[in-house]
């Protein structure tokens, strides 16, 4: 155990590298990002990583989001890198609908059919994007844009490199069949705009509510108020201080219940790697 916490002392500080440099950028060019999920909650919880988390998360209002990939593109440094849905296999297969910034001196994955399928970018540590659109006032329309998003979604997941229905209910497992099955004839690329489409229906619209448009399908239930995340404040993560959404707290409490008190201690534990994380130095063999 003791040698899980040196590997995850590693991880922590790649992670908090990509950060810093996300808030870099986002401070020299007047842009508002938010710590969000795991990382928001570590930075209330534990003023920092949560001790055993392996990754890290970030959230912008689609605006700030817009600004950030245009700066990001030429700024960051050697080493790290954009990773934008569309970049695997030129736009023809799907793993998610999220951008990330790849620490590229990592490993976190064995060697696999799967890596190899997605041409080895996943095999390292990021940073999840996560984009907060405007949510029409109609409770309606509201479900329907959901609705939209979970079915674009399930068509895409056609164009995996594989899917996993172990972890599916039976209605789940049906649901996900048929839109995957109907996927198989959308090209994932117009899938992608259709997407985006979707998530850009309602941006000039001023609406009271956001919702994460590239959370996967079981969080699109993420709805947040313009004051929550429309403006941001700050609090101590690690030895700097980051940015949070001004409503961290009942973000969190949708998110994770009462957030403030511990899991039990066998749920403790890293959840994004298939091996022991590692994490190189520059120019090190194997980067």
């Amino acid at each position: 155990m003791e040698g899980k916490k040196q590997d995850l002392a590693r991880v922590h500080e790649a992670n908090l590298k990509v950060l810093k440099e996300i808030d870099r950028i986002c401070r020299k060019h007047h842009i508002q990002y938010m710590l969000d999920s795991g990382t928001l909650l570590g930075a209330v919880r534990h003023k920092g990583f949560i001790p055993w988390d392996d990754d890290a998360d970030v959230a912008f209002t689609r605006p700030n989001f817009e600004r950030f990939m245009e700066a990001a593109r030429g700024e960051l440094p050697e080493g790290m890198s954009l990773l934008c849905p569309e970049d695997f296999r030129s736009g023809r297969v799907f793993y998610d609908f999220t951008p990330r910034i790849i620490y590229e001196h990592s490993r976190v994955h064995q060697d696999s059919e799967e890596m190899r399928f997605y041409e080895g970018k996943l095999n390292h540590l990021w940073v999840d994007i996560f984009i907060l659109d405007r949510l029409p006032d109609s409770a309606l329309q509201a479900e329907w844009a959901r609705l939209l998003q979970k079915i674009i979604y399930g068509m895409a997941m056609a164009h995996r490199y594989k899917l996993d229905f172990s972890k599916y209910s039976l209605p789940d497992k049906l649901r996900v069949g048929v839109l995957a099955a109907a996927g198989r004839f959308v090209p994932m690329r117009l899938l992608f705009k259709l997407q985006r489409r979707v998530s850009l229906k309602h941006q000039h619209k001023k609406t009271g509510r956001w919702y994460y448009s590239d959370y996967q399908p079981d969080y699109l239930y993420v709805t947040t108020e313009g004051s929550w995340c429309e403006e941001v404040t700050e609090l101590p993560f690690e030895d700097t201080h980051l940015m949070v959404p001004a409503g961290y707290d009942p973000m969190l409490l949708i998110l994770y219940g009462d957030y403030m008190r511990y899991p039990p201690e066998d749920r403790q534990r890293p959840s994004h790697s298939t091996i022991d994380i590692e994490v190189f130095e520059s120019g090190e063999a194997g980067v």
